[in-house]
């Protein structure tokens, strides 16, 4: 066993160990969570570069030398729309190689040193929102949540498998965990500890987290984070990051309500003029888009700036790099990776800062004065 191996076994065991709750992660002593989501993994139109690859440890080595202290991995489900009660396992090669081939993908991170979260998503094939799923009745409601507790509960038996350090239980269910229905998911939750001990997290969607009902069955709150940091078009960096700060407050003051840290578990913005105007806009639905890296980087500027002074956060996954380094062909040059951009430079920087969430031993709550000099 390599050095590297056996510390991550390490801290893969204090994980497994930790009491669930809203200390779980403070308790974990890992500091601030330096991460990068990589993927897409199954798709049948580039076979051989997905998850467990060569081009995908190319992929580790990228995130590494970038400073990355953690990837996210997304496996997929097929829903056929948004009033379905099934989850199709399969979403574009067979499950059981998909499941081998994220096995073999946690296990090369593992070797490369670089911690992992697991992050089952969902496929709407209608092309409609996840988070506007809504089976109707209550029966059909039921029958949905046998159906993701199933979907859920086999990622999480792969993520005990493969000591993946941190689960993601959904990501953007708006329409359950805000409503009614949400006891049904915590149902789902709570019945995950029994089959994975690590920290778990929800992708809450930016706009919801606070009317999501299900945050003290988790770890960390986790937030996919793409906030606008502007409400017209041509804002500059200095009134991108009062924005930013104004969000930061306001999430200082959500994670001392609920005594647990906050994740950005999806941040990212688009190559493109005004990407924090709507940053949740697909590129592949845009047309005449004029690639702005500047502008790009100045919205990851000024949103990470104030998180990493913040000491309940505990760190992000940028959306999104490719499992391929060397294949661009898969989104288009305006789109949110940051791989060769201007925004790449931003997140190095960000990634070598001193974050407030690193400081040991000031407990879960603690205060002290941190100069993160990710700025100037």
């Amino acid at each position: 066993m390599t050095a590297t191996s056996a510390l991550l076994l390490s801290v893969a065991t204090t994980l497994a160990s930790a009491a669930p709750g809203g200390d779980a992660w403070a308790r974990t002593d890992i500091g601030g969570v330096r991460g990068i989501t990589i993927g897409p993994i199954e798709n049948a139109y580039h076979p051989g570069i997905g998850y467990g690859s060569p081009a995908f440890d190319r992929a580790l080595v990228e995130a590494q030398m970038a400073g990355a202290t953690w990837v996210a991995i997304t496996p997929f489900g097929r829903v056929a729309n948004l009033t379905s009660t099934a989850i199709d396992l399969t979403f574009e090669v067979p499950f059981e190689r998909n499941r081998i081939d994220v096995l073999r993908a946690i296990d090369m991170a593992h070797a490369r040193g670089l911690r992992v979260m697991l992050v089952p998503h969902l496929w709407v094939e209608s092309g409609q929102w996840r988070g506007d799923i809504d089976p109707g009745s209550t029966e059909a409601w039921a029958r949905w949540a046998d159906s993701y507790s199933r979907f859920l509960g086999t990622w999480a038996r792969l993520a005990e498998i493969a000591r993946a350090e941190m689960l993601s239980v959904g990501v953007e269910l708006t329409s359950w965990v805000t409503s009614g229905h949400a006891p049904t998911f915590q149902r789902v939750v709570r019945d995950i500890r029994s089959i994975y001990h690590g920290l778990l997290t929800y992708s809450a969607n930016w706009d919801d987290v606070e009317k999501t009902t299900i945050l003290s069955d988790l770890d960390v709150i986790g937030i996919n984070a793409f906030y606008p940091l502007a409400d017209r078009p041509g804002a500059q960096l200095p009134a991108l990051a009062a924005r930013a700060r104004a969000i930061r407050d306001k999430l200082h003051r959500f994670a001392e309500m609920w005594r647990r840290p906050v994740l950005f578990t999806e941040m990212g913005y688009t190559t493109r003029h005004d990407p924090a105007l709507r940053p949740w806009e697909w590129p592949d639905s845009m047309n005449d888009v004029s690639v702005d890296e500047r502008a790009q980087a100045d919205a990851y500027r000024a949103l990470l700036a104030p998180m990493l002074e913040e000491l309940d956060f505990a760190g992000f996954f940028v959306w999104r790099v490719y499992a391929d380094p060397n294949d661009v062909s898969q989104e288009a040059p305006w789109g949110f990776s940051p791989r060769g951009k201007e925004a790449e430079l931003v997140l190095r920087d960000a990634f070598a800062a001193h974050w407030a969430s690193d400081v040991p031993a000031l407990g879960a709550w603690g205060r002290a004065a941190h100069t993160p000099g990710f700025l100037p």
